[in-house]
């Protein structure tokens, strides 16, 4: 092979590796509006664990996280600002049957629920504050009217 041909192969990956990054980075940490359908029952995560009266920050985690130490700092943070809302964290290490029923592919992973449980938003990677607080209040004013139960 070419020299030239090997510079030019290699000058193509780090191009199209560079552009995944940042198309992951710009992506993580961003709300994803969910239909409201799917609803989280706190039993089946733990027990003792309790929701929200208005609404739930449910993070879920794993032992090995670097990122999931400051999330859960925010997350509390959060809830405490907002009376009726609180803040779960959920270790999925040992958990991999929640994993697999809400597809979690990375901690941490961020669902806002309203005050039925239902998931009105999700944030993958440590979570944008803007994106937090905005899904949240969505999430405290939804109508329940339209939801299947």
């Amino acid at each position: 092979m070419d020299l030239s041909l090997i510079l030019l192969l290699i000058g193509g990956l780090v191009v199209v590796s560079t552009a995944i990054g940042f198309l992951v980075k710009a992506t993580e940490g961003r709300a994803k509006k969910q239909d409201g359908l799917t609803r989280v029952n706190p039993a089946n995560l733990g027990e003792g664990i309790q929701f929200g009266k208005i609404g739930t920050l449910l993070q879920f985690s794993s032992e090995f996280c670097t990122k999931c130490p400051g999330t859960r700092k925010y997350l509390a943070q959060v809830a405490a600002q907002y009376p009726g809302v609180a803040h779960v964290d959920v270790d999925l290490t040992h958990r991999q049957d929640l994993a697999q029923q809400f597809n979690i592919l990375q901690t941490p992973t961020t669902f806002i629920l309203d005050d039925s449980g239902a998931i009105a938003a999700r944030i993958g990677g440590s979570p944008r504050p803007e994106a937090v607080i905005s899904a949240l209040e969505i999430a405290i004013k939804r109508e329940h009217d339209s939801y299947v139960i």
